[in-house]
């Protein structure tokens, strides 16, 4: 039946007659959607007439920047993908709409370069379905009805939410889904045209991360893989989870690193591990969004996501989050038992790229405030569902982070600067972390300042302990989940952390914020502002959307003091310090995270440290209301603020009989036992 119904949708593309069937000012729309369409249908053939593995690397590239194209900057700003343009041209409603619909559109491309028929041909039929109400309404001689439109599409949506769920699902979780795992492990790497094979817009940087990989001998690649395979073993370990329960590991990456992936995947096969990998999400029941989770290529224009991250409010309603929340407990009802043996994402992140400020736009779909309260609610309930199949308590991850070519002409010099700092000694930052550790678990409170225009002042009060000599309130974080070396970390007491949270500059979830600050009462965020656009209306929103994810508040669910000042004064000799991901970031200073604790979902498992000593701050008074009401206990996000050295005045412990000590002044570590920290600012 979807082949029958797949040809006859292509053999009406094939007939359109656009200046005879809808009004004209309708048809240069149709003309740049339908155009589009086609080449991407013109590129499924190829894909599935394996054409594609003879074609040359010259003719790859010409049809990867053809499906690209209509969205690259210097087109896009006449561009009906373009939410601005859509609505000068045709006014808000329709403008939004049809600017949503030829967004959505976009997603054919991954599916065609998957050979994904079905869900090609669901969005070709929307497409026509809606062409037809244009043809329609020529005929009777009045414009398409609006409210027709949007139903049609409402229930597209609705229609088609569990099925869409579904496939996010089982692409995450079910190894036989091995579309990437084949282009790594089956082609030449050393032949660059497999980079096309993804369906993925490829730049610069995906060739000369490539490339730069091919220079580097099987022992390298080795070690970097090793890294990065045995931070996600040792999560396990010493998180005491079973890592024998598990079966699966979800692989997320940058193309261009298949060389490390590919002994990754060795790696994790060695110890029972079958990795999954899926695209980043390009639709909008899949998520589309300026952060990328998945594998993905560079960005052909940010911008893009960011106008169309929020399409579903043109459509979004309390029946649909009902509807879809069902559909996604019946799907993880049905993959129960491949959800119970998936055991956590492996992340490679990469940073570097060009600065992305986003502009704000009037013309862009945005969730109204009741729109926001529904994505949390889905949040929240998906949340918990997801974790009665996936749980918490059993599962575990690992992070690392490499440069793209983007950041400099010394990429070669920055990339191995990175590799070392990813592979620092272990045990030597254990021990000095041991001495900080010791020192704090004296203290009532914390007290943070900043300096050089940063206005931090900020009170982080500690957990009381029972048993300080079988007790600890911090975590003694090495390389394992989140590589590289160089942390402590704890989840505050609510009560008493207060004060302002400042940063002059800083990168969080691929968004560019400039003096961002937030402000805590008994530690909770009570304020907040950044100076990102020209109004205040437009700042809060814009924090809202991306650090509070549209909560109205958000706890401190992390305090944490950064130990690598090796990747501190890496970045400051290449001047990359604005291009750093927060995974490193948050090693070069503290951090405060805003939202679920470290240990969200996993507050009951038990936590040692190499010292023996029980971690026992792993929750809140906020989550504490877990057992009784789960969906007030998380907020499913956790988002790490960190102040840099260079902006940092103070840190002191304040203890129980208000005695002070300090652990850094003027940005360097002044306790007895961290000094080797400062030896690579000499």
């Amino acid at each position: 039946m979807i082949e029958e119904r797949f040809e006859l949708v292509t053999q009406r593309l094939e007939v359109l007659s656009l200046s005879e069937e809808v009004e004209e000012k309708y048809v240069p729309y149709f003309e740049e959607i339908f155009g589009f369409v086609k080449k991407v249908r013109k590129t499924y053939e190829f894909v599935k007439s394996g054409k594609i593995k003879e074609a040359s690397l010259e003719v790859l590239k010409e049809k990867n920047v053809a499906l690209f194209q209509e969205i690259f900057p210097e087109n896009y700003q006449n561009s009906y993908f373009n939410p601005e343009y859509s609505v000068k041209c045709f006014g808000e409603e329709m403008g939004k709409f049809l600017s949503f619909l030829a967004a959505e559109m976009r997603s054919l491309i991954g599916f065609a370069y998957e050979e994904d028929k079905e869900s090609m041909l669901i969005r070709l039929e929307l497409l026509l379905e809606v062409y037809t109400s244009f043809v329609e309404a020529k005929e009777d001689a009045k414009e398409p009805d609006m409210a027709l439109l949007s139903e049609n599409a409402y229930w597209f949506l609705s229609d088609y939410a569990k099925r869409e769920d579904r496939e996010v699902i089982l692409n995450q979780i079910d190894p036989g889904r091995d579309f990437a795992k084949k282009i790594i492990m089956d082609s030449d790497l050393e032949d660059l045209r497999y980079l096309y094979f993804y369906g993925e817009y490829i730049g610069k940087n995906e060739i000369e991360e490539a490339k730069h990989l091919l220079t580097l001998s099987e022992e390298e690649i080795q070690k970097i893989a090793d890294t990065y395979t045995e931070g996600y073993r040792i999560g396990f370990e010493v998180t005491s989870k079973d890592i024998t329960k598990k079966k699966t590991v979800n692989i997320r990456y940058h193309i261009g690193f298949e060389r490390v992936v590919k002994k990754a995947i060795e790696n994790f096969r060695k110890i029972g591990l079958e990795p999954t990998i899926f695209r980043a999400g390009q639709s909008v029941l899949r998520g589309r969004d300026v952060f990328k989770v998945g594998f993905f290529g560079t960005n052909p224009n940010k911008q893009f996501d960011f106008d169309h991250k929020e399409d579903l409010a043109l459509f979004l309603d309390k029946m649909f989050i009902t509807r879809r929340l069902e559909g996604l407990k019946e799907n993880y009802e049905e993959n129960k038992e491949l959800a119970a043996v998936f055991g956590g994402p492996a992340v490679i992140e990469v940073f570097g790229e060009k600065e992305f400020e986003p502009v704000s736009k009037s013309q862009n779909p945005k969730f109204s405030e009741a729109q926001q309260k529904l994505c949390v609610e889905y949040a929240a309930k998906s949340g918990e569902i997801v974790n009665q199949y996936i749980k918490g308590e059993e599962r575990s991850f690992t992070i690392i982070a490499f440069p793209v070519p983007e950041i400099s002409d010394k990429y070669e010099e920055i990339f191995d600067e990175i590799v070392k700092i990813n592979t620092l000694d272990y045990a030597k930052y254990q021990r000095i972390q041991q001495k900080l550790i010791d020192t704090l678990d004296r203290a009532k409170k914390v007290h943070i300042v900043g300096k050089n225009g940063n206005k931090t002042d900020l009170y982080v009060a500690l957990r009381d302990m029972k048993n300080p000599e079988k007790e600890t309130n911090f975590e003694n974080c090495v390389a394992d989940v989140n590589i590289p070396v160089g942390e402590v970390f704890t989840s505050p007491k609510l009560l008493g952390t207060e004060g302002i949270l400042h940063v002059k500059h800083v990168f969080l979830n691929a968004y560019e914020f400039k003096d961002l600050e937030v402000s805590f009462q008994d530690g909770m965020i009570v304020g907040y502002g950044c100076a990102n656009f020209d109004t205040e209306a437009e700042n809060l929103k814009y924090i809202k959307d991306n650090v509070l994810f549209h909560h109205n508040t958000l706890p401190m669910g992390e305090f944490a003091i950064g130990t690598n000042t090796t990747a501190y004064v890496a970045c400051e000799k290449y001047g990359i310090g604005d291009k750093l991901p927060i995974l490193i970031a948050e090693k070069m200073g503290p951090h405060f995270a805003v939202g679920d604790t470290c240990y969200s979902h996993c507050e009951d498992l038990k936590v040692y440290n190499p010292d023996g000593k029980e971690i026992v701050a792993k929750e809140n008074s906020i989550s504490q209301k877990r057992t009784e009401n789960p969906q007030e206990a998380y907020f499913n996000c956790h988002t790490d603020i960190t102040i840099p050295y260079d902006e940092l005045e103070l840190i002191e412990i304040i203890t129980a009989d208000n005695q002070t000590e300090n652990i850094i002044v003027d940005g360097r570590f002044v306790l007895s036992g961290t000094e080797e920290l400062n030896e690579p600012f000499m």
